[in-house]
């Protein structure tokens, strides 16, 4: 799951309809009682946000509009009962013909073949505007089961007026700080009452994990067909780099350990944290919630050996009950064209995926509030190990989280910290 995800997930139910089960087992799946009248698909959609929302559902009105021989029923769903939701219509054949998720929660579907190959239905032109590495997230046993379209990278939100106050120059959208700069600023940013960042690590393991990459710190390795839990010199760099400006420069501020992003929000306003690393989404939170007069700008991603991030991008797949995979496929090609994927990126603050997405996006916004930084952000995104390790939410929930709490909170030691995450792993991976 993406760092923010959780929070996006709680805040959905708010503004979505639960969708029952009943409601899935309810509508057909376009089969051939529907031969003498125009084919019918169900797109289940988990969009929330209110320009996302309206995103979805004028695409679709205008592909129906287009399109009389293919109908696409709009359904929506919900981020915290997803995963129910599928598991029981696929296991009951009931499932919608398209369904958007993310690469890392189709796996379990993927696996067990309820959901389509892409491989041969999608043209060479969308496969062609996204990386390799993002396609790879939504890559199960050589089947491609997910079309990636919206990417969550890491940035660093900070306030314009403390930067320019300590002689910081804002760096260019392609150009982010290496960690040593980062933290070397962070400290000029300190001072009594005022933090140069607020690390709000209350779930710290996925922002541990994604920001590992930046040392080519991998966690888990497969060799032999035996997955393993290693802990190395490139694994240890992040939570290291983090302690020390928590209790060594005293740059980070401690308080912040138990916030989310959005905690950590009103002392930033406030200007007791001059930055907050987190989700490129924590932009929409600014745009709405800033004080008027507040100058806020994004930050490229910090780069350590790399500015590589794991990439759980949210996807569309087809599943592989739909008696109309290729009237799906057309419609995917559709709904995720170059200005289509822009406006839905858009509308969730979120990275588009395809190359071409990103030019437009950036033209669309201007490169205003952040857009030109999320956009170049996508380079960054690549799949990640622990995103394939079956036992990786077990391992996260049960070992990885409450360690890096100890270790964040002064509690044990780095070595301390490796051993537990490593037996973790031979108790998860048996």
């Amino acid at each position: 799951m993406s760092l923010n995800r959780f929070g996006r997930r709680l805040a959905a139910t708010a503004v979505a309809g639960v969708v029952g089960l009943g409601t899935l087992a309810g509508c057909g799946t376009g089969d051939d009682e529907q031969s003498d009248g125009p084919v019918k698909l169900r797109f289940l959609s988990l969009a929330w946000q209110k320009e996302s929302l309206q995103a979805n559902k004028d695409l679709v009105a205008k592909w129906n509009a287009d399109h009389p021989d293919i109908q696409v029923e709009y359904v929506q769903g919900d981020w915290n009962s997803i995963h129910d939701q599928l598991l029981t219509s696929f296991e009951g054949g009931d499932a919608a013909d398209i369904v958007h998720y993310e690469a890392s929660a189709i796996g379990e579907f993927s696996k067990q073949g309820y959901l389509a190959d892409l491989s041969g239905l999608l043209s060479s032109d969308l496969k062609g505007q996204i990386d390799q590495g993002i396609w790879d997230t939504a890559t199960y046993d050589g089947k491609v089961t997910g079309v990636p379209f919206l990417l969550e990278s890491q940035v660093v939100i900070a306030n314009k007026k403390l930067l320019d106050g300590a002689g910081i120059p804002v760096p260019a959208a392609d150009g982010g700080w290496t960690w040593d700069e980062f933290q070397t600023n962070a400290q000029k940013l300190t001072k009594p009452g005022q933090y140069g960042v607020a690390w709000a690590l209350k779930s710290p393991t996925n922002r541990v994990m994604n920001l590992a990459l930046n040392f080519d710190g991998k966690f888990f390795y497969t060799e032999g067909g035996k997955t393993e839990v290693r802990v190395g010199d490139g694994e240890k760099e992040i939570p290291k780099r983090i302690h020390d400006m928590l209790y060594t420069a005293r740059s980070a501020s401690p308080e912040a350990l138990g916030m989310s992003g959005a905690d950590s929000l009103p002392g930033f306003f406030g200007g007791k944290y001059a930055m907050i690393p987190g989700s490129v989404s924590l932009r929409q939170q600014m745009v709405e919630q800033a004080p008027e007069g507040f100058e806020w700008v994004t930050l490229p991603p910090i780069k350590g050996l790399s500015t590589a991030q794991a990439a759980n991008p949210q996807t569309l797949s087809i599943s592989a009950d739909s008696k109309h995979k290729k009237q799906a496929a057309q419609f995917l090609e559709y709904f995720l064209n170059p200005t289509n994927m822009a406006a839905l990126a858009k509308g969730d603050w979120l990275v588009p995926t395809g190359k071409k997405a990103n030019e437009e996006l950036v033209k669309l916004t201007g490169g205003k509030q952040g857009w030109d930084v999320a956009a170049d952000s996508a380079a960054d995104l690549t799949v990640a190990p622990f995103q394939k390790a079956d036992g990786y939410p077990e391992w996260k929930t049960k070992y990885a989280t409450p360690a890096l709490q100890q270790y964040f909170a002064n509690k044990i030691t780095l070595d301390q910290l490796a051993t537990q995450l490593v037996d973790g792993g031979k108790q998860v991976l048996r």
